[in-house]
């Protein structure tokens, strides 16, 4: 009996475990690892939100191709395939059409077209990348939102010229219709990696544009906004030097949510003058956000451009594909735009809208209605658009567009994007071939340059001395006024000094 007993009780703790847990609750959680598994599972290991960040938690959808930009191809047409008998088949035993192996698909028939032919066993000519390819991308970011058509959209990163990289993180369709999330926005937050080895995905919105995400849904969209005539002057004038600067504050003055159209022929000073604008404006106007486009320019312009300028300069060299100078042109507007929505002032120089309407018109193809010159008659809508997007807000917030058009290059494609752009703007600036060969800098044509509205940005008193100074210069030729006008000015050391010259003449 009492070794009967003696059994039952070694066994007891084994068989009365569950009924022992109320009693001993440090054995209950024996069982577990205290520090390991719980350490790994506990939330403190996830970074805390910031007031007013927003986490995503219902978005594991599977993520898209962050390089495809969605844009419609009309121009490329789809070549049918023909199949033809006994040729390439599907590469016997390769899988996935191992083509090109001559009569005999079958095993290891006719070069290369058996087991494998190409993209057989194991898949050679796959397109999908595989997960160790997927780069890992954690911690805060920020990024410049470039939409989908479809509604999704991915964080492009400003400092790598907002090109497409596979480390973009991805934006759900979902994400940006919850959080009303706009294309240009730049959104702060948390990324991870997806699931099921994804790509990078968005996981914690902190802020855009510097705003919560409550307080970002109150901004008026753009396009709500009113829009007035420009009354802001941007002072270009930074001394007696360059006085390039000195005559456009003259003659063509130029305010805030201007839309200013520089038309220059060959070899007219056109990358001077407007790499003088640019530093005029860095200096005197620190206020303003400087982004120079450049679209389908030579390389070196580009890092001459970048090493000078003290702004966002963006660039799609001549070297790049069609879809890169629409891509990059229509997301560079689109920041601004909401930029300037949020009650910032932005300043963009697009150099050249003439050969963003080129690029365009490769995009958009033959459509079947041409105008002169071959210009397709939807190649010019969005360009008109993005130079369209200049104005000034009632509300607050400005957006000034400076670009520039090209003419006399022997083609009439030119001439007549010129045509379609010429009369948009409410600030024309002509600079004349005649004057560049005499080497008279800036070559201005005065009798064809001026700004609409120029009596804005002038006192009363100012704007009769520029009256009586363009009635004496116009009885002369382009070049004979425009010297004559550079060595008056040249005489003083501002504009300040050179208005009371004028007015102790009269």
């Amino acid at each position: 009996m009492a070794d009967q007993d003696n059994g039952p009780s070694s066994e007891e703790p084994q068989q009365t475990s569950g009924e022992s847990v109320p009693e001993t609750p440090s054995e209950s959680v024996s069982p577990t690892p205290p520090s390991e598994d719980q350490g790994d599972q506990s939330p403190p290991a996830e970074r805390p939100l910031p007031d007013g960040a927003v986490a995503i938690t219902d978005d594991d959808g599977e993520i898209p191709d962050p390089n495809d930009s969605g844009m419609p191809q009309p121009n490329r047409r789809r070549r049918r395939r023909r199949r033809r008998r006994g040729r390439g088949g599907r590469g016997g035993n390769g899988g996935g059409g191992g083509g090109g192996g001559g009569r005999g698909g079958g095993q290891g028939g006719g070069g290369g077209g058996g087991q494998g032919g190409g993209g057989g066993q194991g898949g050679g000519g796959g397109q999908g990348r595989s997960r160790k390819d997927i780069p890992v991308v954690e911690g805060v970011i920020e990024g410049v939102l470039e939409l989908h058509p479809k509604g999704y959209g991915f964080l492009r990163d400003p400092q790598k010229n907002y090109a497409s990289q596979d480390s973009d993180p991805f934006v759900s369709s979902s994400v940006v219709e919850r959080f009303g999330l706009r294309a240009g926005g730049l959104i702060k937050g948390e990324v991870g990696p997806g699931s099921k080895g994804q790509g990078p995905r968005l996981k914690t919105i902190e802020t855009v544009d510097g705003l919560t995400v409550e307080n970002y849904q109150e901004v008026p969209h753009f396009d709500d906004l009113t829009p007035i005539t420009p009354s802001e002057k941007i002072r270009l004038e930074t001394g007696s030097k360059p006085v390039t600067m000195r005559v456009m504050d003259l003659l063509t003055p130029i305010g805030k949510g201007q839309r200013a159209l520089i038309v220059a022929p060959p070899r007219t000073g056109k990358t001077m003058l407007l790499q003088d604008i640019a530093d005029s404006v860095s200096e005197n106007h620190p206020e303003l956000h400087l982004m120079v486009l450049l679209i389908d320019e030579r390389p070196e312009e580009v890092t001459e451009m970048r090493r000078r300028v003290k702004g966002e300069v963006i660039a799609s060299s001549m070297d790049r594909e069609v879809e890169s100078h629409v891509r990059i042109g229509q997301l560079i507007i689109e920041r601004g735009k909401r930029l300037a929505e949020a009650g910032h002032g932005v300043f963009v120089l697009l150099d050249s809208i003439t050969r963003t309407a080129r690029a365009f018109n490769k995009w958009v193809g033959n459509t079947g209605r041409t105008m002169s010159g071959g210009l397709d008659i939807k190649a010019l809508e969005i360009p008109r658009k993005m130079f369209g997007t200049a104005r000034r807000f009632e509300e607050g917030g400005s957006l000034t567009v400076v670009a520039t058009a090209l003419i006399e290059t022997g083609s009439r494609m030119d001439d007549a994007i010129f045509q379609e752009f010429k009369g948009t703007g409410n600030m024309e600036m002509m600079l004349s071939r005649d004057l560049a060969d005499r080497r008279i800098w800036p070559a201005i044509d005065i009798t064809r340059s001026g700004t609409r509205h120029e009596e804005k940005f002038f006192s009363e008193e100012e704007y009769e001395y520029v009256t009586m100074i363009r009635r004496h210069l116009i009885t002369l030729t382009p070049a004979d006024a425009m010297d004559k006008l550079i060595k008056m000015m040249e005489k003083f050391p501002s504009n300040a000094e050179f208005f009371e010259k004028v007015r102790m003449m009269m």
